[in-house]
């Protein structure tokens, strides 16, 4: 008789017990993918915004390290500032190649050109930015002039208009960044130039203005000479520049890597827990499921069934239920990741990116091979066991 053939008909028989071997490859498939795909986007999302970042150092007022960056990584609103001499006298430190300043702006709330809730507002300068205008260029072939912008991925120009309106001030939108899974992805960044003539026109336009300190800046991004080391130039920073606080590349956003290490922990436990339950659970019912057909096995080996055949029949019935459990795992955790990935990342609080279509099926097959492995291991030793018993004392009550 046919493996498959045969295996389903027993499948058929047992409803109760496939079902529930069903759950439990579902339950496994389901957990190691949904933590596959919530831990690699972190980890990418936090890559790709420090390369977005572009500098070997960030300087910040003091106290504010955590602040700037919330508001990079999800969004948050965030205003600082400290003085614009700020930018010379990080400048002037040995070791310092590139210096340049950058405004965080109000965030905008309910934003029409946005596809998310917020949208944070960067201004830098074209002039000594290495961070944007290199990308820029490559892109657009130009640089950014009065009045227009670049945005992120969830950034674009409402439907039937030409501009994006801010505070009164109709912005162009000249290019959008590639996705990050940060707060990055929904930030518009614009030259102080503009940001200055937004600020303008917002005091006679705007129902609230949108409001510069006068010589402020947010922040000083820092690239060091080559063969500096970051680490040693920003501790010069902070001994030669009162008031700052130099964070370098490698030290960003290190509550968030603590958190994904926190959650990481928490989330093997779980899985550890629900994968031991799974195979204990398995092995329960596929040696209640032998136990019972102990005399339709026994039969099987008298009329000719060798113990192999016993054992790769009841070895494709624990495959096949493995591939149910684990194909319907992979589709509603896939679908329930893209559908609310963004609650994910809000209830979280930590950056999220959807992997590529690549990442994401090698992750799925990394998810059903674990389901096929525990099932597999849980009903290896009843099915070895059965499949050597003698047929007449298979076939004994």
């Amino acid at each position: 008789m046919n493996l498959t053939r045969l295996a389903l008909r027993n499948i058929s028989g047992s409803s109760f017990r496939s079902w529930v071997v069903v759950l439990c490859a579902l339950l496994v498939t389901g957990f190691t993918l949904f933590i596959n795909l919530v831990l690699r986007g972190a980890e990418t999302s936090l890559r790709l915004a420090l390369d977005r970042l572009g500098a070997d150092i960030i300087v910040v007022p003091e106290g504010t390290a955590g602040k700037v960056e919330s508001a990079l990584l999800m969004g948050n609103p965030v205003q600082v500032w400290m003085p614009q001499d700020t930018l010379e006298k990080v400048a002037a430190v040995d070791g310092v190649e590139r210096v340049s300043p950058q405004l965080y702006l109000s965030t905008l709330t309910g934003a029409s050109c946005c596809s998310v809730e917020d949208m944070f507002l960067v201004a830098y300068d074209p002039t000594t930015d290495f961070t944007i205008e290199p990308w820029l260029i490559d892109k657009t072939g130009g640089h950014l002039g009065l009045g227009e912008a670049v945005g992120g991925t969830y950034v674009f120009t409402p439907q039937g208009e030409q501009n994006i309106k801010l505070y009164g001030y109709f912005v162009t939108l000249k290019a959008n960044l590639e996705p990050t899974g940060t707060g990055l992805d929904q930030s518009m960044f614009l030259t102080f130039e503009t940001a200055y003539d937004v600020a303008r026109i917002s005091y006679s336009l705007a129902d609230a203005p949108l409001e510069i300190p006068e010589d402020s800046i947010s922040a000083v991004l820092v690239r060091v000479m080559p063969g500096e080391n970051p680490t040693d130039v920003a501790l010069e920073i902070m001994h030669a520049v009162p008031g700052v606080t130099p964070v370098p590349s490698a030290d960003m956003f290190q509550s968030y890597r603590r958190q994904i290490t926190t959650l990481l922990r928490g989330i093997l436990a779980v899985t550890g827990i629900t994968l031991g339950v799974s195979v204990l659970l398995i092995g329960l019912v596929f040696s209640m499921a032998a136990n019972e057909r102990r005399r339709e096995l026994g039969v099987m080996r008298a009329m000719g069934a060798t113990r192999g055949f016993v054992l790769r029949s009841l070895l494709a019935e624990a495959g096949l239920l493995a591939l149910a459990g684990g194909i319907t795992g992979v589709f509603f955790t896939t679908l329930g990741v893209y559908l609310f990935h963004n609650f994910i990342m809000n209830s979280l609080q930590m950056p999220f990116l959807l992997p590529s279509p690549a990442v994401l099926l090698a992750q799925m097959a990394v998810g059903l091979g674990l389901a096929l492995l525990c099932v597999t291991v849980a009903a290896l030793f009843p099915a070895f066991r059965i499949s050597r018993m003698e047929p007449a004392t298979a076939m004994r009550e």
